[in-house]
């Protein structure tokens, strides 16, 4: 496939993306990663007993805020409207692990896929930042688009390959 690179001009110099003259459509985006914890950790963190306090709570306030801020933290991400922005957890014992999913939805000239990463890495690492102190082997893994709708480029939905 050919891509053109949208926040870089013909001389290398980067710049943020002009949408003036797009149109505002309903955008929604989505993002998944998920945060591996021991056995110890899962059941701490599900029986609210870690130390620092209710994490899931805690880690769903961290991604909204960061959410908001996104426009801060990410060089040539344009400040927008944030019209809805959550947080949910599945926990799946079995594996030990907590999968977060953070959806992000605008009506703006561009997208809010950015917005979703932001929360739902941030979110990861809040947890992360609660249970460190009896667990120092956390791993963040297996951040990605889930779903991704409105604008010119249409609607993707994630579909995890034969090979991985």
């Amino acid at each position: 496939m050919d891509y053109d690179l949208t926040h870089v001009d013909s001389d290398g110099s980067v710049h943020m993306v002009d949408v003036t003259e797009k149109p505002s459509t309903q955008r929604r985006a989505i993002f998944q990663t998920t945060v591996q914890l021991s056995a110890k950790t899962f059941q701490l963190l599900q029986e609210k007993a870690l130390a620092k306090g209710d994490v899931l709570t805690t880690a769903k306030i961290a991604g909204i805020q960061a959410a908001k801020k996104t426009s801060h933290l990410i060089p040539m991400c344009h400040p927008i409207f944030i019209d809805h922005i959550d947080i949910q957890f599945r926990l799946d014992k079995t594996q030990g692990v907590v999968i977060i999913e953070a959806e992000s939805r605008t009506s703006a000239q561009t997208g809010v896929e950015m917005e979703a990463l932001v929360a739902a890495q941030v979110a990861a690492m809040t947890i992360y930042d609660m249970c460190k102190a009896v667990q120092r082997d956390i791993v963040i893994t297996a951040c990605h688009l889930i779903h991704k709708s409105g604008g010119k480029s249409g609607t993707y939905e994630f579909q995890r390959s034969d090979d991985g």
